[in-house]
């Protein structure tokens, strides 16, 4: 990925993001406590985070920074309630979970 990819991901990322959430890049830069125009610079491509920021606005929207950086997840905050409750069951619940989606997969892509 070049950089101008990196930074177009990082700007696509961020809207995907904020208007699932339903906030306007304001509010969020706001509720970052940031400047007001904060979001917009970023996605206007004049600036990009800092890893600290990267990090705000991953806890912002729910997810890790992992998630917010894969690039194979259409919806990472979806991806993350998921993987939460999943870590709360049992290994044989999980297990059954697993085995059902594989399933359901392999029926629904042949």
């Amino acid at each position: 990925m070049t950089d101008e990819q990196f930074k177009q991901f990082v700007r696509d990322r961020i809207t995907q993001l904020r208007l699932q959430k339903g906030v306007s890049a304001y509010r969020m830069s706001c509720d970052l406590g940031r400047s007001k125009g904060y979001i917009r610079s970023i996605c206007a491509g004049k600036h990009m985070p800092s890893l600290e920021g990267f990090v705000a606005i991953s806890k912002y929207f729910g997810i890790t920074l992992r998630e917010f950086f894969d690039a194979s997840l259409q919806d990472p905050v979806l991806f993350h309630q998921v993987m939460e409750e999943i870590s709360q069951l049992e290994e044989k619940d999980a297990l059954f979970i697993l085995n059902y989606a594989k399933q359901y997969l392999s029926k629904r892509y042949t």
